[in-house]
């Protein structure tokens, strides 16, 4: 029989009589309020200085456009141009006094590695091996990131044959950069960070490979942050020579479609310090004394010209570039994510006001082994088509289309293109990830501007007898609920894009 509830023996029961249930109560409302105000710090927190720059715009010389290209041969079978590695190798092999080397992935581990894929880590790591022997006085880094060795949860062997060789190896300090997961990264500052990591006492699964790690790697792995950067930096007698790409010296990576820019010149110091800037924020500021820096740049500058941009500032170049498209001008672009929201948003309007658009996706079928599925680009490519605008998908059969490249044509024959490591999405360019890119523009003669035009065309229109890419509706996805699963993921930083 129901009768009157006693608060006072309510209370009791519950634990909360007295002092102790309102210490109790205050104790829980500050650790979220610590919680709220620590979470949010770090997603707006100021960035390391040298971080998040537009370089100045600086005369072009030099400059090559590379493509990796995976595509289906007349016969039928899968078949690869690939030419960006050999040529990064070659620039090492031709070093005399400095190699500086800052890639995402460096490792031989990440899903099922196929026979038909290349060793690309260990390649690079015997290529700077090599040189480092054979010019002891030569200065050579590589900056990479910290998932190499799952955040301290493993050891990288290729990372110890190259410090026993004087080539210096440096992880980036991720906790100096913004968090794009608020939700996870806010109790992860608070605690888990201070734990630090082991190598020898993992007993969970290894997520990419054999062995096992520790909880502590799994705990960073979602803060979902990165250096994404993927460049290269080496003397060339009294000159300079840069390169920018969207690829990774990861095996499991060998077959994916990317694209590169190599350029020569001063612009190749402006790229110089960028690295100079996460080796700084991450202790290793020492191996940079006494290096050149960038002279002052020319009041004029003539085409055809470049400059680095990095972070956040991608997306304002992207930005710039899509809003300053004219009716009758023509956008094309090859992207392996496109989901941040201002750039969804721009290609819509442009297309509106008359600019061709055209873009090229990846189906995000499948990232080594594991099922994507579609998320988020088919969400973003109904919304595109939706707007007029022109869709196609790679034709990919297990590997990724990779490249991340951008090209405005104008009626009046000239031309920009911004290519570089970073997808178009919130973690990319929102001032998460450290990510490089390169902005050129000239006319669309520019040998560079036309070799990305002919392989944009290429890649569209199945030439000359190769398969690379398939019509919207091979992939096409409607459904409602899966869109509003990508908004989510996208505005709350709940993802890995």
């Amino acid at each position: 029989m129901l009768g009157v509830v006693d608060l006072g023996e309510l209370k009791e029961d519950l634990g909360l009589r007295g002092g102790s249930g309102r210490f109790m109560i205050i104790a829980a409302l500050a650790i979220l309020l610590v919680y709220g105000v620590v979470a949010v710090y770090h997603v707006r927190k100021p960035l390391p200085s040298g971080i998040d720059v537009a370089t100045p715009w600086r005369a072009a010389s030099d400059v090559t456009f590379l493509l990796d290209s995976t595509f289906i041969a007349p016969d039928g079978e899968q078949r690869q141009d690939a030419v960006i590695f050999d040529e990064v190798f070659r620039l090492i092999r031709n070093a005399e006094r400095l190699v500086v080397l800052d890639m995402f992935l460096v490792n031989d581990f990440a899903g099922t590695v196929a026979a038909e894929h290349r060793p690309l880590s260990r390649e690079l790591t015997d290529a700077l091996i090599q040189r480092k022997t054979e010019r002891p006085e030569l200065i050579a880094v590589l900056i990479t990131d910290p998932f190499n060795t799952l955040y301290g949860g493993l050891e990288s062997p290729l990372f110890s044959e190259l410090r026993e060789a004087g080539i210096h190896v440096v992880e980036t300090d991720l906790t100096r950069l913004r968090d794009p997961n608020p939700f996870w990264s806010g109790f992860w500052r608070l605690c888990c960070q201070w734990f630090g990591n082991s190598a020898d006492r993992g007993w969970l699964p290894d997520p990419v490979g054999a062995g096992h790690i520790t909880l502590r790697s799994y705990l960073d792995l979602l803060n979902f942050k990165a250096n994404h950067r993927k460049t290269l930096i080496v003397d060339a007698g009294e000159d300079w020579l840069g390169l920018v790409t969207s690829a990774n010296p990861h095996d499991a990576s060998s077959r994916h479609s990317n694209q590169a820019l190599r350029f020569r010149g001063p612009a190749v110091l402006d790229l110089l310090a960028t690295e100079e800037a996460v080796a700084r924020f991450s202790g290793a500021e020492a191996l940079f004394d006494g290096l050149a820096t960038a002279p002052e740049p020319a009041a004029e500058v003539s085409n055809p010209a470049l400059r680095i941009v990095t972070e956040a500032q991608i997306r304002e170049a992207v930005l710039a570039m899509i809003e300053g498209a004219e009716p009758g001008d023509a956008l094309d672009l090859a992207m392996f994510y496109l989901t941040q929201r201002d750039v969804v948003r721009a290609f819509a309007a442009a297309a509106a006001r008359g600019v061709w658009v055209r873009i090229l996706l990846d189906p995000n079928k499948g990232a080594f082994g594991r099922d994507m599925g579609g998320i988020p680009n088919r969400q973003v490519a109904m919304e595109l088509m939706r707007a007029g605008i022109e869709v196609r998908w790679c034709n990919t059969r297990g590997e990724q289309c990779h490249s991340k490249f951008l090209l405005h044509r104008q009626e009046d024959g000239s031309a920009e293109m911004l290519a570089g490591s970073a997808n178009f999405t919130r973690r990319n360019i929102d001032n998460y990830n450290l990510e490089t890119g390169v902005q050129l523009r000239g006319s669309l003669e520019t040998p560079a501007l036309l070799a990305a035009h002919e392989a944009f065309e290429a890649l569209w229109n199945n030439e000359p007898g190769r398969i690379h890419s398939v019509p919207y509706e091979t992939y096409a996805d409607h459904s409602r609920w899966r869109y509003l699963v990508y908004r989510f993921m996208e505005a709350t930083g709940l993802s890995t894009f």
